[in-house]
């Protein structure tokens, strides 16, 4: 092997490369670990670790927002967005009622995928297109009203 990680305190259940920076490496533990763990794998040297509380078993990166959403076991069944690269929550998203297995990334880098123990399939529209240029309010002063239909957690 060329490296090896040893620091997580219990089986290793995540892996993901960051999208926008090569040489970094984001993993995370079990039910006795439960830290996500940031390296540089130029130096092999921990960048950033956090004990999320409960064990992690996905983790998926978005580049436009800078942040990673990581899927989570034992006992809050959640998924947890954090900021990169100083992982400060910026939101739990409950739904499951049994421990996430697995996490997907929409093509588009929109909507992650949470597959669980609970036999269900969930889609979370985490990281909403950003508007490049804002657009002026309506005559009336509020924007358009088919905006007050979409739904997403920002």
């Amino acid at each position: 092997d060329l490296n090896s990680i040893t620091e997580h305190q219990s089986a290793v259940k995540a892996v993901s490369w960051c999208p926008w920076q090569r040489n970094v490496l984001a993993t995370a533990g079990g039910t006795v670990d439960r830290t996500i763990r940031l390296w540089n794998t130029n130096t092999m040297a921990q960048m950033n670790s956090l004990d999320t509380g409960s064990q992690v078993s996905s983790i998926v990166w978005n580049a436009e927002y800078k942040e990673l959403v990581t899927g989570h076991g034992f006992s809050q069944h959640q998924l947890t967005i954090w900021k990169y690269p100083n992982l400060t929550k910026v939101a739990d998203l409950n739904g499951h009622t049994s421990r996430i297995l697995l996490l997907v990334c929409s093509p588009d880098g929109t909507t992650v995928g949470s597959v669980a123990a609970d036999e269900t399939i969930r889609l979370w529209n985490v990281w909403p297109v950003q508007d490049k240029v804002k657009k002026p309010l309506a005559k009336s002063g509020r924007s358009h009203p088919v905006s007050m239909l979409a739904q997403s957690i920002r």
